[in-house]
């Protein structure tokens, strides 16, 4: 018997529509629509155009309905940035950018209220100033309307599967990647969001890789499952190793390389190093180190 599920995988430059057909222990990988993605620059800001995102979405699964019948549907993405919804579940405004100015200085300014060695304590996550903490607290600093009016806030993979399903939950490896994740108590880390004033009401209920939100709305009954939704963990996920003693170096944008271990590694020595400790699929933990990939690349070949 052949199940056929159709993945899409969104990064920071392009994204991707993907047929999955497994028979038995073979899966064939079939590309069935691409597009490109980047940062829309307004007066206010660099921002992802999620809409137009969402229209690629809505092309791929068209393509893949028309094609053969879906056992399942699932959406990955890079890890950090959010989008805020209103109390009746409308997007309140497109999602910031990691790379938008406005992160610039806000870490420092958080370490006035809570050290490093508390927040690394309590998170175990890397500190860079593209963090979800920093932008929230960015837009606290700026008397932001948006956050004021905030009632969810869905990572980016998360906002997907919402608009698919209409059910809003944070995947847990997406969830890791926001720097108010505790993997120690695996929940959202309730102290520090207090500490510092941002509103831990508006997170959403944390659901393990693998789990089945909903059926798709408007269209044939789908399932959509909430896959290991971060790109990277999903990326681990598909490593053909075996045993323990093996890396991983993740190349996109970003370029990853870590290790995956049973427990977050949280102790000076990792602070000092600026690791961080994001959660994997199956509940592992990928200990990594942020290195420059593509980006300048990219970044060239946009201006030329």
């Amino acid at each position: 018997m052949t199940r056929t599920f159709l993945a899409f995988d969104l990064g920071a430059e392009s994204g991707r529509a993907v047929l999955g057909s497994l028979s038995g222990r073979t899966l064939a990988i079939n590309e069935i629509h691409r597009f490109p993605n980047g940062g829309v620059r307004l007066p206010s800001g660099l921002y992802w155009d999620v809409l137009r995102l969402w229209h690629e979405i809505e092309r791929g699964l068209d393509l893949a309905l028309k094609q053969t019948k879906l056992d399942g549907i699932g959406v990955d993405a890079w890890g950090v940035d959010c989008a805020l919804l209103g109390a009746d579940g409308a997007l309140l405004e497109n999602p910031r950018h990691y790379r938008d100015a406005r992160n610039r200085g806000v870490p420092e300014k958080v370490f006035e209220i809570v050290p490093r060695r508390e927040i690394f304590a309590q998170t175990g996550v890397q500190f860079i100033q593209i963090n979800t903490l920093y932008q929230l607290f960015a837009m606290k600093l700026a008397g932001s309307s948006a956050l004021a009016a905030a009632r969810t806030l869905l990572m980016i993979p998360d906002l997907f599967h919402y608009w698919l399903t209409g059910v809003a939950r944070s995947e847990l490896t997406i969830a890791s990647t926001t720097q108010f994740y505790n993997p120690l108590q695996q929940r959202w880390a309730y102290k520090l969001l207090a500490r510092v004033d941002l509103p831990a009401a508006i997170l959403p209920e944390i659901v393990q890789p693998g789990a089945a939100l909903g059926n798709l709305r408007g269209g044939p009954a789908v399932p959509v499952y909430a896959t290991a939704s971060h790109d990277t963990a999903a990326a681990v996920a598909a490593v053909p190793a075996q045993g323990e003693d093996w890396l991983y170096i993740s190349s996109g944008t970003w370029s990853l390389m870590g290790v995956e271990l049973e427990r977050p590694v949280i102790d000076p020595e990792s602070l000092e190093m600026n690791l961080t400790n994001e959660i994997g699929a199956g509940g592992r933990i990928r200990l990594l180190k942020n290195i420059a990939g593509l980006w300048l690349l990219q970044e060239c070949r946009r201006a030329w």
